[in-house]
């Protein structure tokens, strides 16, 4: 039923079922709700306000941008902005991985259409117009845009538009070493694994055909913060390199600092993308701003070809926008605030591994810096999944809500493997004190959802002090019950 507020509003609100309550103000890390009661933002949003909810230097250079600056500059004009320019400056002028040019755009789903379009216009101007084809991953999410979803595999956002979505795109396994590598499998065969399956699909569509891969680095939403196995990416990297495929890495929701490096392919052992999309802590929310950024070999394909880029946005490139992201990089650089995320995000781990892992329905725990999941299971030995209509992780949510505690939960149905999952990704300025917060509360609501289903393992004779699914207090895949392990 549609709740009557929603009915009344004039906003198309996403979900019917109950009232939204009102924001009225940020304060750190907290949103304050129109009924004066504060809550403590563990996700940002969908990992976004990466700085909080207030912050009065980028107030000021917002403002003062719009009194002593051009509040808007047409793209396709023969005209650029200081604003703009500063930015690409402040990204890309130590070249990272040989990234050498931005685009900056609205939204992720804009950032990934303007990356596939990119690759298109690359092989045009290469002379192989016919490498139009692109390999993605299953239960992989890129943006909600027709092009975005057209790579992505998240199969209840594609349901609506099935015959929108694009035959120049095939799917792979994406790299979930919890719920797919084989028995006795290691991670490195698993990798290798993963690897030959990109390199059949290559071959079967022909690499003269193939214009690119586009991943995820770490997963976000559909697979909960999942990093690859060691030696993943590498495998990856060689084979494109193998085939002259591009590279096209999306870190719109873990990129920018939050896993602990600004790019979360830093730590993969690899020289780094052709094209890169990024976006929501870029500009931490304040001003919505996503972006490409391309390596020079890109830039001189065009540059020698038709000299322009075949794409473009009304409010590309948007001067206020990007005088709001100069302001949020400055203040992340001068607070050593990405080294600061890769310490604080190794307090969380272990509040994490101490306190949310013994908990007998947490399967798993994985992530990097300040962005982590827990995904939930029936049976940890079995990794029994929940049956769909139960929708653990959004009880948790709603549990979590009522404490006074936002987290983020699964995106619905995404494909073959259920992942009942809740994301902990705080802001950067996140204290100790506020992540052992976080972390009670978050235990709380997780002891309280599981109740019953505790109850009901223990009515079938499970003991007291022992976990659904574990023996002897010890848990599967080797991670005793005091929760200390290393998680894939």
């Amino acid at each position: 039923m549609t709740d009557k507020f929603v009915a009344r509003s004039h906003i198309l609100h996403r979900s019917f079922a109950e009232r939204p309550a009102k924001i009225v103000a940020g304060d750190g890390i907290r949103l304050v709700l129109e009924d004066g009661k504060r809550v403590i933002d563990a996700s940002c949003g969908p990992s976004v306000s990466c700085l909080g909810h207030s912050q009065p230097e980028i107030t000021d250079a917002v403002t003062n941008h719009l009194k002593n600056e051009i509040a808007y500059v047409y793209s396709g004009s023969p005209y650029t902005s200081g604003a703009a320019e500063e930015l690409a400056d402040i990204l890309l002028a130590h070249k990272p991985g040989g990234l050498s040019k931005a685009i900056f755009v609205n939204s992720g789903s804009e950032a990934t259409d303007a990356a596939l379009k990119l690759a298109v216009q690359y092989w045009h101007e290469l002379g192989q117009p016919q490498r139009t084809h692109f390999i993605s991953r299953k239960q992989s999410y890129h943006g909600n845009t027709i092009g975005a979803l057209c790579v992505s595999g998240h199969e209840s956002r594609r349901e609506f538009y099935k015959s929108f979505m694009s035959s120049n795109v095939s799917f792979l396994d994406p790299c979930y070493a919890y719920r797919m590598e084989l028995e006795g499998e290691s991670d490195e065969q698993f990798a290798g694994r993963l690897a030959r399956q990109f390199e059949d699909e290559i071959l079967r569509v022909g690499p003269d055909r193939v214009a690119g891969f586009v991943a995820e680095t770490v997963s976000g939403t559909t697979l909960g913060c999942l990093p690859a196995v060691s030696g993943y990416w590498k495998a990856i990297r060689d084979i494109c390199d193998k085939y002259d495929i591009l590279l096209i890495l999306d870190e719109i929701i873990c990129g920018m600092g939050k896993t602990g490096t600004m790019h979360a392919w830093e730590q993969e052992g690899i020289r780094g993308p052709d094209i890169q999309t990024i976006g929501k802590a870029l500009g931490a929310g304040f001003v919505p701003l996503s972006g490409v950024l391309l390596h020079h070999r890109i830039f001189d394909a065009l540059s020698a070809g038709s000299g322009k880029l075949a794409h473009g946005h009304t409010f590309q490139a948007h001067p206020l926008a990007c005088a709001a992201a100069v302001a949020t990089q400055k203040i992340i650089k001068r607070d050593n605030l990405i080294e600061r995320t890769a310490q604080m995000g190794q307090k969380l781990e272990a509040l994490l591994r101490r306190e949310i892992w013994p908990l007998p329905l947490v399967g798993d725990i994985r992530g990097r810096g300040l962005f982590w999941a827990v995904e939930f299971v029936l049976d940890k030995e079995l990794k029994t999944t929940f049956p769909p209509k139960i929708d653990f992780c959004t009880q948790v949510v709603r549990h979590s809500l009522e404490s006074g505690l936002n987290i983020l939960g699964n995106l619905g149905h995404t494909g073959e493997y259920q992942v009942d999952h809740i994301l902990v990704c705080p802001p950067y300025i996140v204290t100790e004190s506020e992540l052992e917060e976080i972390i009670s509360l978050l235990k709380a609501a997780i002891v309280k959802t599981s109740q019953p289903f505790v109850q009901t393992a223990q009515a079938n004779g499970h003991t007291n002090g022992q976990a659904i699914g574990s023996t002897n207090g010890v848990h599967t895949n080797g991670v005793p019950a005091n929760g200390v392990a290393c998680s894939r």
